[in-house]
């Protein structure tokens, strides 16, 4: 009779926690499920404090949750950081944790080390990412900006490199510039040569990167060798119009001292061919044309120019100058007028 009592007892215990383990146990991560899908609800909204408050509560309920703790520490990050390295750091030590888990973790603890300004650590837990997954492409990005920020350009072209391979681009303009920051480096630091090298490394990495051809050009200046300085400044201002400005002075006093200013003339036509919306070319060569005395030849550049652009205040500036001589006082006025209309309606659109 024992016995069976006992056996009894034992098959009521089994079945209890059965019960308990299908009744209370799902109800239970139920509620802290529905508890994550609330807080990242309030983190979508923008809602901070009710997303703490609610992530709190998962992880009282379920110490298993990773994801919740993840998220806590991205929230606290902001304003507490260290804590938040304490939270995503307890993590790391998890049982079991697949690698995608893994790559969640090192990724907050990256971004928790950046928050502080510890780019040692940052670099080690992006680092951890590509021990998991070799070709991970925002460990990778993530890196390259350190390396930027550290100055580190050899390692930041070896990273833009893999990043490229990993994103299937090639962008030999980013490793020439790279290379072409190594360069100033070295001529910061007083190493010409060295810089000369990294310029020249440059312009064969990428061949129409414009940069590197200023800094030589600027390079050949200091030597006096003006010919190479003229061919590398004129390189770059072809390859950038936008920044060709940089070189006009540069380019004019160099010519000037070899005796050759009448070139002037051609360069500035070299550069409107490439690019006749150059307005800044445009001017210097209706300025080098005002010196000859050829007046009506600049004055038809410029009007050439407000045919394609009529809104340029750059080019009715040009105008203006070049109509001082020509112009009627009433006409003179009229184009002053013309002026003060277009830069009040671009106020009102502003």
């Amino acid at each position: 009779m024992d016995i069976l009592l006992i056996g009894i007892l034992i098959a009521l215990l089994v079945i209890g926690g059965v019960i308990a383990y299908f009744f209370y146990k799902p109800k239970k991560q139920q509620r802290s499920d529905s508890l994550y899908t609330d807080a990242l609800n309030a983190m979508i909204r923008g809602d901070k404090n009710t997303a703490l408050r609610l992530l709190r509560d998962v992880v009282k309920q379920d110490s298993d949750h990773i994801d919740a703790y993840l998220q806590l520490g991205n929230i606290l990050r902001e304003n507490s950081p260290q804590q938040a390295i304490k939270i995503h750091q307890s993590l790391t030590v998890r049982p079991k944790l697949s690698d995608s888990l893994k790559i969640d973790i090192y990724q907050a603890l990256a971004l928790d080390y950046m928050r502080v300004n510890n780019l040692k650590f940052a670099k080690r837990e992006a680092g951890q990412i590509l021990k998991i997954q070799r070709r991970n492409r925002w460990a990778t990005e993530f890196l390259l900006q350190i390396a930027e920020q550290e100055r580190d350009w050899v390692q930041a072209a070896q990273l833009a490199k893999v990043l490229q391979r990993i994103q299937n681009k090639q962008d030999p303009a980013q490793l020439a510039k790279f290379q072409v920051f190594e360069g100033l480096d070295k001529l910061a630091s007083g190493d010409t040569a060295a810089a000369h090298t990294s310029f020249m490394k440059a312009t064969k990495i990428c061949p129409d990167y414009g940069l590197p051809y200023l800094h030589l050009g600027d390079l050949y200046e200091a030597d006096r060798d003006l010919v190479k300085a003229i061919e590398n400044w004129e390189k770059f201002a072809l390859l950038t119009p936008e920044e060709s400005s940089k070189v006009y002075t540069k380019i004019e006093s160099a010519l000037f001292d070899l005796g050759r200013f009448s070139e002037v003339e051609k360069f500035y036509r070299r550069l409107l061919e490439k690019d006749v919306s150059n307005l800044y070319a445009l001017a210097k060569l209706a300025n080098v044309l005002e010196e000859k005395g050829e007046h009506q030849a600049a004055l038809s550049l410029v009007e050439e120019a407000l045919a394609r652009d009529e809104s340029s205040l750059h080019a009715r500036l040009m105008k203006l100058k070049l109509s001082l001589n020509l112009a009627t006082p009433h006409e003179l006025a009229r184009q002053i007028d013309t002026m003060i209309e277009f830069l009040n309606k671009r106020s009102s659109e502003e």
